[in-house]
């Protein structure tokens, strides 16, 4: 995809709730743990409260220390799915296919409306 508008957002973070469905995607300029952990805090705990469950793939946003902290104080359950085997994820990989088409409609700069 590209070229991007140039306003600095390299990536997008999604949460999807699994039972309503409910999706949370936010740009990001950077995906580090930091950024991960901020999202988690102000858009999912504080909001909704802790789930019992969290399943990410194995990115070292999700592996790391601070990660694994936050979520054994809150009491929260890490799953990761295997990256040969994305569909153990799949409510993500399906939210992610329909950002990227409307992100390629909303940027394509060739379009006629």
């Amino acid at each position: 995809m590209g070229p991007f508008p140039p306003f600095g957002y390299e990536c997008i973070l999604v949460a999807v709730d699994y039972v309503s469905k409910w999706i949370k995607a936010i740009p990001t300029r950077t995906y580090d743990h930091k950024v991960v952990l901020k999202f988690l805090k102000s858009n999912i705990f504080s909001k909704f409260g802790c789930p019992r469950t969290i399943i990410s793939d194995n990115g070292t946003h999700f592996i790391n220390s601070q990660f694994k902290a936050l979520l054994r104080n809150n009491k929260v359950t890490h799953k990761i799915s295997t990256s040969y085997h994305p569909q153990s994820n799949g409510q993500v990989e399906v939210c992610n296919r329909g950002i990227k088409r409307i992100l390629q409609k909303i940027i394509r700069t060739d379009r006629k409306d």
